[in-house]
Order: structure tokens, then C-alpha cells, then sequence
């Protein structure tokens, strides 16, 4: 696995490597094909990654937050609603490797959320809870009244944030790469500051190195190269933004108030969230079970897609 002096190393050496690898940074996003074009109307039909069924249909919508966000969909539009909410520098696609796995009976959405994929990337507005209200503003306008919200990584922290904000809402949650907060990560300090000496183009080499430092198990070379293509469309000051909003935000005690049933899947080998970090969640929601994958690191549906699409639809009841 990566370090994350490693990353730190990195990211000080970026300035110098700034002019070859936005170069690179240039030709992988102009060489790789990239989330589906916008959607000019409500829904646009898409093939399911992998060929599976059911298939996707892309669209996007203005919310009142003051953001307009993509998102992916599928499944039944009566059925039991499930979010996905991907990690830090990703997309939509995070979830392509689970997506064709799931049962037709859920309707689904994966967003991008503000500043990613195909979604606005707004002056401001990064912080977890900024997130949050976007996806509390994504279900009353798809007329959601409640929902299953997944989220890995960044996306856990806005996940439970939405579970503060609108408890009432949030039917399950299910956490991926989880933490109780940001600033118990080993060598965030050293991670922070590469990121805060980031300025654009970011380079192509500091993307990859980030992306493949998450990953244990090998994942198919095309979807590494488009994820770190996804990475690559994030402005240096959203990188910056949203890492500063994950510092700034404390851990989600007061959910235990709420006693939401909680899924929490977790790789042994995950160098950005500890063991530690795992029970020590476990304890404050009081109704989290803890999942624990072996020889696996911080993106469990991108190394074991299979096991998590069987474990999360055990935790939903079926399909």
C-alpha cells in the first residue's frame, strides 16, 4: 500500500512536475471516455457498466441549494430508493462496478455531488454539511420521502451528515471507508498540505498516485484510468475547499440519538480509516453493524463489488 508520506512527497514535488504532467493530465482526459454527456432533458437513457441490467439513464436537475447536479439512476421508480454518495474526487462511476449487481426492484441514484463528475463546481459550499443539504434537496425534488443513503469515504461524512440534518428522512445508512472524523486519519496533516500546494492543471501523476493509494486488490486498469480521468476534472481550489470542509467537521455524536440501523463495510488493509476508527463509530451510533473485509483496502465495491452488492442487499431486506 501507498503511504501517506508517500502522497505528502508527492504533492511537494508537483510544482516541479506541474508542466509534463498536466501534459499527461491533458491527453488521458482527452484519450479516455468520461461520465455520459449531460442529459438535455429530464432522464437520459445509458447502457449499465458492464452490460449488466438494469440500465442507466443519466439526468440532472437545479436545486434550490444553488447547484445543479448529475446523477445516475436505474431500477424501479416505485421501488425502495437507495443514494449513493461517492468519495473525495470521484463520481457517479465509483459505484459502476456495483451498479449492474443490484436488484431491479431498487430505484437507485448515484449522484455526483457539488464540484464532481458532470455536476457545477460552485465558488463555495464544500463542506460535508454543504453536501448534505444538497442531497436533502436532490430528495425533495425527486419527491423522496425516504431513503437508504450509501456513502464511501468523503461520501460517509456526507452521508452522516444527512442523517443529522434529516434524520426522519434517512430509512438506512450504510458506510463505506468510514471514520468519525477526518482528522483521526493517519498523516492527515501530511495529506492536507499536499493538497493545499495543488494549483491547476492538478497533475496527472498526483491523481493517479491518490487513486491507487486507496486500493488493495487490484482493480481492472481501465476503470483505475477513469477514475483518476473523474479526478482530474476537479479545479485545485475543490480539492482544496473540500478537504478543508472535512477537517472542519467533528464527529457525528448526536446521531446516536436518532438509533438509524447502520451498516458499516470496512477493509482490513485500508490505509486512510483504522480499525480503531471502525469500533470506535460502532460505539457512538449504538446501532451500527461493523462488516470487516480481508486483504482489502479503503473502496470495497471497487475490490469486492460482489460481496458488497450481496451484503448491502441482505441489509435492505432483499429486492
Amino acid at each position: 500500500m501507498h503511504s501517506f508520506t508517500r502522497r505528502a512527497a508527492l504533492g511537494r514535488a508537483a510544482s516541479r512536475a506541474a508542466a509534463s504532467a498536466a501534459l499527461l493530465a491533458l491527453a488521458a482526459l482527452a484519450a479516455l471516455p468520461l461520465a455520459p454527456a449531460r442529459a438535455q432533458s429530464a432522464l437520459t437513457p445509458g447502457p449499465s457498466p458492464g452490460g449488466g441490467t438494469p440500465s442507466l439513464r443519466f439526468g440532472e436537475v437545479r436545486l434550490p441549494t444553488g447547484v445543479r447536479l448529475h446523477y445516475a439512476e436505474q431500477g424501479n421508480a416505485t421501488g425502495q430508493v437507495v443514494i449513493l454518495l461517492h468519495g473525495y474526487s470521484d463520481s457517479w462511476f465509483s459505484f459502476s462496478r456495483i451498479l449492474p449487481l443490484l436488484p431491479a426492484g431498487y430505484r437507485v441514484y448515484a449522484l455526483d455531488q457539488r464540484g464532481h463528475g458532470d455536476s457545477e463546481q460552485p465558488a463555495g459550499g464544500y463542506a460535508p454539511r454543504d453536501l448534505a443539504a444538497d442531497v436533502v434537496a436532490f430528495m425533495d425534488a425527486k419527491g423522496i420521502e425516504r431513503a437508504t443513503v450509501v456513502g464511501h469515504s468523503m461520501g460517509s461524512l456526507v452521508a452522516q451528515q444527512v442523517a443529522l440534518a434529516a434524520p426522519q428522512r434517512v430509512q438506512r445508512l450504510v458506510l463505506l471507508g468510514t471514520m468519525t472524523t477526518v482528522r483521526n486519519m493517519p498523516g492527515i496533516g501530511e495529506l492536507a498540505l499536499a493538497i493545499d500546494s495543488l494549483s491547476d492543471p492538478v497533475p496527472e501523476a498526483f491523481a493517479r498516485e491518490f487513486q491507487a493509494s486507496t486500493v488493495h486488490q487490484p482493480v481492472p486498469p481501465e476503470f483505475m484510468d477513469r477514475m483518476v480521468a473523474g479526478s482530474l476534472r476537479l479545479p485545485a481550489r475543490a480539492w482544496r475547499a473540500l478537504m478543508a470542509g472535512m477537517l472542519a467537521t467533528d464527529a457525528p455524536v448526536a446521531l446516536a440519538a436518532h438509533h438509524i440501523p447502520t451498516l458499516i463495510l470496512w477493509g482490513d488493509r485500508d490505509a486512510y480509516c483504522t480499525r480503531a476508527e471502525q469500533d470506535a463509530l460502532v460505539r457512538m451510533l449504538g446501532t451500527a453493524t461493523l462488516k470487516v473485509y480481508t486483504e482489502t483496502g479503503h473502496t470495497p465495491h471497487w475490490e469486492r463489488p460482489h460481496d458488497v452488492a450481496r451484503d448491502l442487499v441482505a441489509f435492505l431486506g432483499g429486492g
